[in-house]
């Protein structure tokens, strides 16, 4: 699998730019509002933004980023924080370990293997480490997507998430 370095950037910036838009979209809702059910996979939207920033810091950590692996396992990730605020100092952080560490790749690091133990699996798991970045962006996206869905719903805007439409100064 061919993955460039200079791809995984610009990823990470598009990481950055819509989690900066989700900030300012949930920013002074209610935990009620935040919290409400609305049937996803993780539940609300607090719920699926804790879940995506659990699982960015546990690939940050085995990719060998400097972010320390999250606590518990995947049935405690929608509770990594209480409140949209508190998310959000924890989200602008763990995104600019991210920027950093996509700053200091090559595209040699790249290739090769990553092995870790997969809770999921309950085994040691290998595979191509390009294949597992472009997991952690689609993992990403594909949740991302499921809040704007529950932004919508609870008729609180909606960030523009079309990569092309990126603005070239957006963090």
């Amino acid at each position: 699998m061919l993955l460039a370095a200079d791809h995984v950037r610009l990823m990470a910036r598009y990481n950055a730019w819509q989690n900066a838009q989700i900030m300012r979209a949930v920013d002074g809702v209610s935990r009620a509002v935040l919290t409400e059910d609305h049937g996803a996979f993780f539940g609300s939207i607090l719920g699926t933004l804790n879940h995506i920033l659990w699982a960015d810091r546990l690939w940050l950590h085995r990719f060998g980023a400097k972010v320390a692996a999250p606590e518990g396992g995947m049935a405690e990730s929608t509770t990594l924080t209480p409140t949209g605020a508190a998310w959000g100092a924890e989200r602008f952080a763990t995104d600019g370990a991210l920027r950093l560490w996509a700053r200091g790749l090559h595209s040699i690091d790249l290739t090769g293997d990553l092995t870790w133990f997969s809770a999921i699996k309950g085994a040691e798991v290998s595979r191509p480490r390009a294949m597992c970045i472009t997991h952690f962006f689609n993992h990403q996206t594909h949740h991302r997507g499921q809040v704007h869905a529950m932004l919508t719903r609870a008729g609180l805007p909606a960030p523009v998430t079309d990569l092309v439409f990126m603005p070239e100064e957006a963090l």
